[in-house]
């Protein structure tokens, strides 16, 4: 199979993702509860800009608006016959805007959770979500994505389900977890039962880490377990920009853009060679975690007492790997997050 990214970081020590989808449709006029993956056939231009607002930040990556682009999601918006071809239009529109770019973008498929809980706890058996993964997989392809990518996966099931359905669709891929509860996902995996999945799954990822989750902290000590477990292959750190906060009826991340460059610099050190944010991370962020890389040289790893004075505490003591630990702490500093 073609693979891009594989050949891009053979060429490169690092390379920045994106931020936000949501977030940034949001701010563009997308309602609480509408999906973001009906505005790839009925507001394209709002898509376009989005992808091309990650561009011009600096990405070497961004992820289509594909995130939802499944059965199951779209079923709840009347939609689940169009997932073939909201995915495809997904990528078809990231495309027109990575050619257009005049340097090497990647295009990465975004697939996210199928939003249901598998078999035995819940009613998805693995053949049916394999099925929905190979869906949106295949429309991703024939949209001209140069690689599918997992995210914000917290069933081990679901991320082998996606790992063979890709397999199918013969695309590379990418899978990142979210690890929102004292260091596991919501299903109860740690960082090192990740990098162990990982290498488990017949049609294993090209490159894979965390995305979303409590804050860049949290996702930072991830990143730190999964380099120390060992594995060759690149790891990916995709941290909320700051902690969600309602103001003026609206959502809004605390996450400073220059908190955001230090935390990609941290990132690079602890070992993640893609790089980028997740909710409530925009352009302006983007723009500042470049200069950063750019303009610091590689460091020391960082300690978990370096990170939680520069970024801010962690959300618990335990990373769930080990004998609880005492967490780190900033002194009087004002909790900040991702």
């Amino acid at each position: 199979m073609n693979d891009p990214l594989t050949a891009l970081l053979s060429r490169r020590d690092w390379l920045l993702a994106d931020g936000a989808t949501g977030t940034n449709l949001f701010a563009m006029g997308l309602d609480a509860g509408e999906a973001p993956e009906l505005w790839n056939a009925d507001r394209p231009d709002a898509v376009r800009a989005l992808y091309r607002g990650a561009v011009e930040a600096g990405s070497d990556l961004f992820l289509t608006n594909s995130f939802g682009a499944n059965a199951s999601r779209l079923a709840l918006h009347a939609s689940a016959d169009r997932a073939f071809e909201l995915s495809r239009r997904s990528a078809e529109l990231g495309r027109e805007i990575a050619d257009a770019a005049g340097r090497e973008v990647i295009v990465a498929g975004s697939v996210g959770p199928t939003g249901e809980i598998m078999e035995p706890l819940g009613p998805l058996s693995h053949a049916r979500a394999v099925e929905m993964f190979h869906e949106t997989a295949e429309g991703l392809k024939e949209g001209g994505a140069d690689v599918l990518w997992l995210e914000t996966i917290s069933a081990p099931g679901e991320y082998r389900a996606a790992a063979e359905a890709f397999a199918l669709a013969d695309m590379p891929w990418c899978g990142t977890m979210s690890f929102d509860t004292a260091g596991r996902t919501m299903m109860g995996l740690t960082a090192p039962g990740l990098a162990d999945l990982v290498e488990d799954v017949p049609n294993s990822p090209v490159a894979f880490g965390a995305n979303c989750g409590v804050g860049a902290s949290d996702l930072l000590r991830t990143v730190l377990a999964l380099n120390e477990h060992g594995t060759a292959r690149p790891i990916i750190a995709k941290g909320n920009a700051g902690i969600p906060r309602f103001v003026e009826g609206h959502i809004h991340y605390d996450g400073t853009p220059d908190l955001m460059a230090a935390y990609a610099v941290l990132a690079r050190n602890a070992g993640a060679r893609i790089i980028g944010g997740c909710c409530g991370t925009t352009p302006e962020h983007l723009r500042k975690m470049r200069a950063a890389l750019e303009g610091t040289e590689r460091g020391e790893r960082p300690t978990l007492g370096e990170i939680a004075t520069t970024i801010g505490p962690f959300s618990s003591a335990e990373d769930g790997t080990a004998e609880p630990t005492a967490t780190p702490r900033a002194g009087n500093r004002r909790r900040r997050r991702g």
